[in-house]
């Protein structure tokens, strides 16, 4: 079934390219919860895409009332609007400028106070202390060619994750809880073994099957 799905894949992929870039080809609004953000084109799609709603619907039930939260690579920043809503201090940093404009905007029509910090991974965010982290990562193994493509492309060797995975434990202790979501289309042994390199466990806390995708929620310890 797998081996089907596959195939199907890769023989509808260039007509699902086109109607994405079609749908895409202008900023749209994208709703959760009350909450309603502007998604420019060149800023990660929670519209066709299934993560970013697994992600909230994940985080619904967390307590996070006066806890520090943190969205690494924000992309639209609905995740951290929402969090926000549900009373945490929120920090969202991106390396798209665009992103980080318009989710700046979001935040002061919606009312919903979010940091925003322009960083590459933990880069710029040294020094801070956060309950929660949430990251929903490029994981096709291939080299990006725009900002655009960092939010779909991990690098050929994988350099996305081995830079994650070499700053993270600075950012990880039995207080804080860090969860990743991934798909069953990303190499999931490779990212394992990445992480195992650097003393970093991935316990399955959360899996569902929408539209035919099997999706992961990783707690990373």
């Amino acid at each position: 079934m797998g081996t089907l799905r596959n195939i199907l894949k890769k023989i509808t992929h260039p007509f699902l390219k086109r109607g994405m870039a079609y749908y895409y080809r202008k900023p749209r609004p994208y709703s959760y919860q009350g909450i309603t953000t502007t998604v420019h084109p060149d800023v990660f799609p929670p519209h066709l895409t299934l993560s970013t709603k697994i992600l909230l619907d994940f985080i619904s039930d967390i307590q996070l009332t006066q806890k520090t939260f943190l969205e690494l690579g924000c992309g639209s920043g609905i995740i951290s609007l929402y969090a926000s809503q549900k009373g945490a201090n929120v920090t969202a940093s991106d390396i798209n400028k665009t992103a980080l404009a318009y989710l700046t905007k979001a935040s002061e029509e919606n009312n919903l106070p979010v940091r925003c910090v322009y960083s590459n991974l933990f880069e710029e965010l040294q020094g801070n202390h956060f309950d929660y982290i949430i990251i929903n990562p490029p994981y096709y193994p291939k080299s990006p060619e725009n900002i655009k493509q960092q939010a779909w492309f991990c690098g050929e060797g994988f350099e996305y994750f081995e830079a994650l995975f070499q700053q993270l434990p600075s950012y990880l202790s039995k207080e804080n809880t860090t969860y990743m979501i991934l798909s069953e289309d990303c190499e999931l042994t490779k990212i394992k073994e990445i992480a195992s390199k650097n003393n970093i466990s991935m316990e399955l806390v959360y899996k569902t099957k929408k539209a035919g995708e099997k999706n992961f929620i990783f707690s990373l310890s």
